[in-house]
């Protein structure tokens, strides 16, 4: 047994004795600098790091030395991990968690030692301190840590506010059209698919940010499916159920009803992150059945090809899928269980702790400070479960398997899938800074499909870079010199062209010429004789909370 445990032990990730020796004496020598310096030998250098830059941390010669000690600590901690001798995945998962660490052991998460908290609340005469534990109770009762002041946000009042109907329903999706902004409008119309992680409005926030309402004002009849948030009657629906009678009959709907309005049946569609894989499977289930709705898809920070996934991929093992299938798929004790909206937020959240966690507790705890109120982190917050089923499929076959890209590997609503079957021309959108869905992730979809594809690449990240208005003029986005698309991303990039502002206007142009010629009059109603007008946009189901 003992030789046993030896030789586990050797397998265990190590570093080597020299590396461990060279950091060992870098970090005594920059410590013992700080040190000297914090006894008046020296000046202790001013934190590079916007947690320590309030003036508190900087005139206090206490502070700045635990402020750098602590900096130290995390540079030499992320140093040692870099340096751990093990397979790739393992030395991932050691960096994500020395990183978490390290965020969380802030000086400044910690009220005794944060000299700006503390300054606070003797200047305030503690209320800053009454404050912060009525933000906490408050929080406690939401059961989350609040990103933004969501009294200031209601859907359908100040988010989520294009006019529109819904013409269509089922137990898995509403379908809203849009009342027309323009008085002809393009004669196929346009179908959104959004993620079912989170709800729809990430498409149409406020007026001014709106991509719904920037394609309505571009002349589009635009349809959008709002996912209902599931509950414990939805608990046991699949990824051919989310494809089916979610995407499919969305297609179907808009089909029917862009038919009767003047068009061809075929129109322009657009998906979201995994709205973009529920799309993308749809039409190739639809492909193989010989039908082809599409004339043309947009993709946005959408994964296809699932080899590389920067930070997520550390999370999906055999073992982890397993265990959710498990506890939350058919195979459960008790049979299929949701997955929790607030347990998904936690996990994204967390990708990004000192931005979307620590930020928060800081301020909304230790200073008594509510959150501003930000339309985007409002609907952040606005979480959504997930059947267990369903996630289930995903986790495997497409994060764990890669299968999707495969033509022929899958079988979905009982057809082979081969993406290669679409026809529709695809226009394929990365965000630069993007850790959901990394941009190099996002062009690799440019080898998958064998239409005409374009690939534009934005600045900012998985949302930010999206909801980009083009009237802000804001960011910048790259497009290549040329339509060709190489095989590695680093190769494109190295052919393309910075431009500034949103890249909504080169898709919008791109859009059009896809949508049909000429113009036809706006339509008077929603719907058509068969679907008619069932409530007001946003509709019952985007407020529904998990």
């Amino acid at each position: 047994m003992m030789q046993s445990l030896g030789q586990s032990l050797t397998h265990l990730p190590q570093i080597s004795a020299a590396r461990l020796a060279e950091l060992q004496s870098d970090y005594l020598k920059q410590a013992s600098s700080l040190w000297n310096a914090a006894l008046g030998s020296g000046e202790l250098p001013k934190p590079q790091d916007r947690r320590f830059a309030a003036d508190a941390w900087q005139t206090s010669p206490m502070s700045q030395f635990l402020a750098q000690l602590y900096l130290l600590n995390g540079r030499t901690l992320n140093q040692m991990a870099d340096a751990v001798e093990a397979d790739a995945k393992t030395r991932e998962r050691i960096r994500f968690a020395v990183a978490q660490f390290v965020d969380a052991a802030s000086p400044s998460n910690f009220f005794a030692l944060n000299p700006e908290a503390l300054k606070l609340a003797l200047d305030s005469s503690g209320e800053t301190l009454s404050k912060g534990l009525q933000n906490l109770l408050d929080d406690v009762r939401r059961g989350h840590v609040s990103q933004t002041d969501e009294s200031a946000f209601e859907v359908g009042r100040n988010v989520a506010t294009t006019a529109g109907s819904v013409v269509f329903e089922n137990a898995l999706f509403q379908l809203i059209e849009y009342a027309p902004l323009t008085p002809t409008v393009h004669p196929r119309p346009f179908l959104l698919v959004p993620p079912c992680i989170n709800k729809y409005y990430i498409l149409d926030l406020q007026p001014e940010n709106s991509l719904i309402r920037y394609a309505v004002s571009q002349g589009h009849r635009v349809f959008v499916v709002s996912w209902r948030n599931p509950d414990d009657s939805c608990k046991g629906l699949t990824w051919d159920d989310y494809v089916e009678h979610g995407v499919i009959e969305a297609l179907r709907v808009v089909g029917e009803i862009g038919g009767q309005f003047g068009g061809d049946r075929q129109f322009n569609t657009l998906g979201f992150c995994v709205g973009g894989t529920l799309l993308a499977t749809a039409l190739a289930v639809l492909a193989a059945r010989g039908q082809h709705p599409a004339a043309s898809v947009t993709l946005l920070t959408t994964l296809i090809d699932f080899s590389d996934n920067g930070v997520l991929d550390i999370f999906v093992d055999e073992a982890l899928v397993r265990m959710r299938e498990t506890t939350l798929g058919p195979e459960a004790p008790g049979g299929p269980q949701l997955l929790p909206g607030r347990e998904l937020a936690t996990t994204f959240s967390f990708l990004r702790p000192n931005d979307l966690v620590w930020n928060y507790v800081v301020g909304n705890y230790l200073k008594g400070e509510k959150p501003p109120a930000f339309d985007l982190l409002y609907w952040n917050g606005d979480s959504t479960n997930l059947p267990g089923p369903m996630y289930c499929w995903y986790l495997r076959h497409t994060y764990l398997q890669n299968e999707l890209k495969e033509p022929g590997k899958l079988t979905v609503c009982g057809e082979k899938l081969d993406l290669g079957l679409i026809k529709a021309p695809v226009y394929i959108y990365g965000s630069r800074e993007d850790h959901i869905v990394p941009w190099k992730a996002a062009y690799r979809s440019t080898q998958i499909f064998k239409g005409k594809k374009r690939f534009v690449m934005g600045a900012s990240g998985h949302i930010a870079g999206v909801i980009n208005p083009a009237a802000k003029n804001k960011r910048s986005h790259w497009i290549g010199k040329s339509a060709a698309l190489p095989a590695e991303a680093d190769a494109w990039l190295a052919g393309a062209v910075e431009h500034p502002g949103s890249w909504w206007t080169d898709w919008s142009t791109w859009l059009a010429s896809h949508a049909g010629k000429g113009q036809v009059p706006a339509p008077k109603t929603p719907g058509n004789r068969k679907y008619k007008a069932i409530e007001p946009a946003p509709g019952r189901y985007v407020k529904q909370t998990a």
